[in-house]
């Protein structure tokens, strides 16, 4: 009778352990599956206009959106400077370049100057340091100094926002 007991019992575990082993197509349903919704997304995101057409049996119509840039998410740093030279910094200003080097930062600033905008410096002081901040451009709002610093970046790459306490 034991032995007839632990018989059942192993075939039990045997058909237990060989029933619940996964497909490999059940695999690659789900990998097709989440190819489709992939390749859907990106067919949807890179649409080639900003523009929407509603269709209905009678009319169309054509609507162009704007898209709307959110700067929310930009990282801001926020520090106690002192003015060295240039114009007062408002809210928001884009750093370009910090340097230890006072007249390394008085070379940028000339050269931001040439380019056309109006550049300041300021000192902040870091673990005990005066650095020089150079900033190429300042604002009231976060917005406009994110756009700024977008639009900076590809020339001064690793421009920051400061916020000025």
């Amino acid at each position: 009778m034991k032995k007839f007991f632990v018989m059942g019992a192993a075939l039990t575990m045997v058909f237990a352990m060989t029933s619940c082993k996964s497909k490999e197509s059940a695999y690659k349903k789900a990998y097709d599956k989440a190819q489709a919704a992939q390749y859907n997304n990106q067919a949807v995101a890179t649409t080639p206009t900003n523009t929407v057409v509603a269709t209905t049996p009678a009319t169309t119509t054509t609507t162009t959106v704007t898209p709307v840039q959110d700067y929310s998410n930009v990282p801001v740093r926020t520090e106690v400077t002192e003015a060295v030279m240039g114009v007062t910094l408002k809210a928001y200003s884009v750093v370009v370049a910090s340097m230890s080097v006072p007249a390394n930062a008085t070379q940028l600033y000339k050269k931001l100057e040439s380019d056309g905008y109006k550049p300041a410096v300021v000192k902040a002081k870091v673990n005990g340091s005066d650095w020089y901040r150079v900033v190429a451009t300042t604002f009231d709002t976060k917005a406009e100094a994110a756009a700024s610093r977008a639009a900076l970046e590809s020339q001064y790459q690793g421009a920051w926002l400061l916020y000025k306490k």
